[in-house]
């Protein structure tokens, strides 16, 4: 437990607790990653059958793949957008559990879920 909490447990504690430890676990379950975009062009597109695409320094490098390693790009990179998702929900629950146990500055009105990063 955070050694800054308030005395009092918030009531809500619990839960948040067991669902951050579900989402860490569903780190741990992950696989492979990669950034980037497959695609099949298919045999008659005049090029590479099979393509992987991705941003270096702002530019866009395409490489020529096989099939196979075109079928594991493609769950490395299906792998990888679970995981932002992942940490996304993360970094929201965080926020929450920070917004709503610790003392906040005076302000003259409420802040809202939008500007916490609550939604």
């Amino acid at each position: 437990m955070l050694s800054f909490m308030q005395t009092q447990p918030h009531p809500e504690w619990a839960r948040w607790k067991v669902q951050y430890a579900h989402l860490r676990s569903r780190l741990g379950r992950t696989g492979w990653i990669s950034e980037g975009y497959v695609q099949d062009r298919g045999p008659g597109a005049g090029g590479p059958c099979y393509q992987w695409t991705r941003k270096v320094k702002g530019k866009t490098v395409s490489v020529a793949l096989s099939k196979e390693q075109y079928e594991w790009l493609r769950s490395a990179i299906a792998q990888w957008r679970e995981v932002q998702v992942t940490i996304r929900e993360m970094q929201r629950l965080s926020r929450q559990v920070l917004f709503e146990t610790l003392p906040h500055p005076p302000r003259r009105k409420r802040l809202g879920k939008r500007v916490l990063g609550l939604m």
